[in-house]
Order: C-alpha cells, then sequence, then structure tokens
C-alpha cells in the first residue's frame, strides 16, 4: 500500500477554525465590540430610565395652587401692568405661611388658620445682575382689597394689618394687596409652611449664624450660646420666628434676623457648589418640591431649576435684603405704618427695575410723620392708599435705604 503523503495534524491536537495567519483576531475584536457596545446602550437606557423616574418624581412633588391662579386670573382687569422699562424682569412674593394643620398643628395656635407669617417681595433684574429682596412688615396698616374667602363669599375692603389679608383670602389676596400699595406686577408666587423651612435648612446641612447673645427661649425652642452657630431645622425656625426673647423684640429686627439667615443660606448654596453636584443638590431639589406650593408657572421642576439658575448667577455683592421703610403706627404702637417718601421711591425703583442702594442698618434721622388727619380721626381705607401712594416718582435716583446685601457676613469683625 503506497504511504500516504498528507500531513495531519498532531494526536491529540485539537482542530481549530482560527486560521494560522491570525485573521480571526479581527472577528473577536468586532465581538467583545459588540458586547461593550451592548453594555455601553444597557446603562444609557438604565440612566435614561432612572433620571425620568427621578424627574417625574420631584416634578410631581410640587403642588399647584390652582385657586389663586383662578382668582388672580378673574381679576386680571385690577392688576398692574408692567412698565416699559421692567421688561424681563421678574417678581416674586415669597409667603411664609403660619398655617396651623397638619404637621405644622404641633406649634400651637388655632388650627386651621394661617397668617403670612413672613412675607418677601424679591426682584430679579431683567438683565438678571441684581436681585433686591423687600420684606412686607406683617402688622403694617394697608388697604386689603375685597377678596374671596375660602368659603366663598367675598369681603369688604378694610384698612388692617397686612398679615390678615392671607388670613382672609390666602395668596390672592395677598398678592392683591400687594400690588394695590405697591403698583408692582407680581409674575409669581411660592408659600412655604413652618415644615416645610425645617426640611429645606436641614437639606443642605444647616445654616449659620451669629448669635450676638446667649438665647434661652422655651416657646422658639431655642437653647444657644453666644457666638457663631450652625442651625438645623427646628433651631433655625425658632431663630427667625422669635421676637419677645431677642434684641428689643420688635417685628423689624426679626425681619433683620431672617434676611441675615436668608444671606447665609445664599452663601452656603453657592460657595459649596450645591448646585453642581449631584449628591448635594438631590437632596435639597427633593426638599424644596416637597415643601412648597407655588402658581402654575412655578410648579414645574424646569421652572424652578431656571430660576435656581438666574439666582446663582448674580453675585452675592449685588443681591440686596432690606425691609419696606416703617415706623410705629401713629395711632396703635403695636402696629406699622409705611415711611413717605422712602417707601414710595422703594417700589418706584422696583417697578422701573433699577438697583436699590443700601446701608448697614444703624440710627437714621427721624422722618416727618405726614400730615396728621386731625386728634380723635382714624384713616379710611381710601386715605391709607393715598399716603401709601404718596411720592412715588417713577424716575429719577432712590435714596439709599437701611439694608445688607448677601456677601456680608454677620459674623465677621467690622
Amino acid at each position: 500500500m503506497a504511504e500516504d503523503d498528507t500531513e495531519h495534524p498532531p494526536t491529540g491536537t485539537p482542530p481549530t477554525d482560527t486560521p494560522p495567519d491570525g485573521s480571526g483576531r479581527p472577528r473577536r475584536r468586532r465581538r467583545w465590540l459588540m458586547i461593550t457596545a451592548g453594555a455601553v446602550a444597557f446603562l444609557l437606557v438604565a440612566t435614561g430610565v432612572l433620571l425620568w423616574i427621578a424627574y417625574r418624581k420631584l416634578d410631581g412633588n410640587i403642588r399647584t395652587d390652582s385657586a389663586t391662579d383662578r382668582l388672580l386670573a378673574e381679576l386680571e382687569a385690577e392688576r398692574p401692568s408692567r412698565t416699559a422699562g421692567a421688561r424681563g424682569a421678574e417678581n416674586i412674593l415669597l409667603i411664609g405661611s403660619d398655617d396651623r394643620s397638619g404637621a405644622n398643628g404641633s406649634y400651637g395656635g388655632e388650627q386651621g388658620t394661617q397668617r403670612s407669617d413672613t412675607t418677601i417681595l424679591l426682584h430679579l433684574a431683567a438683565d438678571r445682575r441684581h436681585a433686591t429682596a423687600v420684606s412686607v412688615p406683617r402688622d403694617v396698616m394697608v388697604s386689603v382689597p375685597a377678596c374671596e374667602k375660602p368659603d366663598g363669599t367675598r369681603s369688604k375692603p378694610v384698612l388692617t394689618q397686612f398679615n390678615w389679608a392671607f388670613e382672609t383670602g390666602g395668596a390672592a389676596c395677598s398678592i392683591r394687596t400687594v400690588e394695590k400699595l405697591s403698583g408692582i406686577r407680581i409674575d409669581h408666587y411660592v408659600i412655604l409652611d413652618f415644615s416645610g423651612f425645617k426640611t429645606m435648612v436641614d437639606a443642605i446641612g444647616g445654616v449659620e449664624v451669629c448669635v450676638p447673645q446667649p438665647i434661652h427661649d422655651k416657646d422658639a425652642k431655642l437653647d444657644l450660646p453666644a457666638g457663631r452657630q450652625t442651625l438645623h431645622g427646628e433651631q433655625s425656625l425658632g431663630y427667625v420666628r422669635a421676637r419677645e426673647s431677642l434684641g428689643d423684640g420688635s417685628d423689624t429686627q426679626r425681619m433683620g434676623r431672617q434676611q441675615q439667615f436668608l444671606a447665609a443660606l445664599l452663601r452656603k448654596v453657592q460657595s459649596q457648589g450645591v448646585l453642581l453636584n449631584p449628591a448635594k443638590l438631590w437632596p435639597v431639589l427633593d426638599a424644596a418640591t416637597s415643601s412648597v406650593r407655588a402658581d402654575g408657572g412655578l410648579s414645574s421642576l424646569g421652572a424652578l431649576y431656571d430660576l435656581t439658575q438666574d439666582l446663582r448667577g448674580i453675585p452675592s455683592a449685588d443681591v440686596v435684603f432690606l425691609t419696606a421703610p416703617r415706623r410705629p403706627y401713629r395711632y396703635d404702637s403695636d402696629r406699622d405704618e409705611f415711611v413717605q417718601p422712602q417707601t414710595g421711591q422703594l417700589f418706584a425703583a422696583l417697578r422701573d427695575d433699577r438697583p436699590v442702594a443700601v446701608r448697614p442698618p444703624g440710627p437714621t434721622p427721624s422722618p416727618s410723620p405726614g400730615p396728621d388727619p386731625g386728634p380723635g380721626t382714624r384713616p379710611t381705607a381710601e386715605a391709607a392708599v393715598a399716603v401709601t401712594a404718596t411720592a412715588s416718582p417713577s424716575a429719577g435716583a432712590s435714596p439709599t435705604f437701611e439694608g445688607r446685601t448677601a456677601d456680608v457676613d454677620a459674623c465677621a469683625p467690622h
């Protein structure tokens, strides 16, 4: 038998389909590329789903105050229009409610009632280069217009302290009262209650404040030594709400503490990069969206994000806090009245989107008390409106007001 000259692989060597010249390597690379691409695609889809779920959760947290939107729409003809010089500017009314229902019932008071414990008019300039936050004193005497009550009935116009507007007709009544006394169009509003405020402060890890002297206030749940203090939820709420045990017990000093607290909060958010760090941003967004009620234009995550970006872009030195000029009411020293012409000049500057200059709190010349209607005479609601609107120039330089900018650390040595 002739010998077979064909070469065979050695015994025990498995056959392979990989050519000896190495041409199978591209095939393996393609297989690994397909596996890698599939894994990346899966991760992208999974990430997208998680982001969508997170967005839906945060967006669903926000409560829209549809009732207030409806009431304001019905009274559109009575509301002020924006001046030509303020196109692009935004005015937001921030309302701190002392609602005692639900989780807020532990703070005492009449269950189910609410008044505006704190009200701040926030003006964002059209160029977003400066912002002005004006505290409206809760006890200042103003003309509250006729408002629809929660039971559907309608109140009568009345001269009373400002915080009764919220008690009478909720946010719509507060907004119309501010618009009536200032001539400023309110574009948006946000309502924050006690529990929401505490949640917000805790979400950023507390806020540092300067306590000039020890505080021991059982009602406010405060027991603090003097000096720098980082306040968290319950303590921070007591600090910004307390009156009797701090300073001279006036609402004016309390508003000053609130402004210092908000300035410190803004500095912390900006300095620690909260808005750029997802791990820090998530709890803040979750707390913020769970804690507020807002108008339809602000009650979405996208709208709130745009607002935070606007605020983030404004240097803290150009964020101004002040209280509308006030003095004790001539007929009741436990109430306030606006000082003119300064209050009118302040509102005129905001109407025209002009920056407001401030100086540190300190002694100021006593303002003239204005016309006295005579002994034994109490002003009517119509007269109060006239006094509020007195000397409100639409142009020209504004005076320098007592206030502070957000870059000033109240604890820093002067």
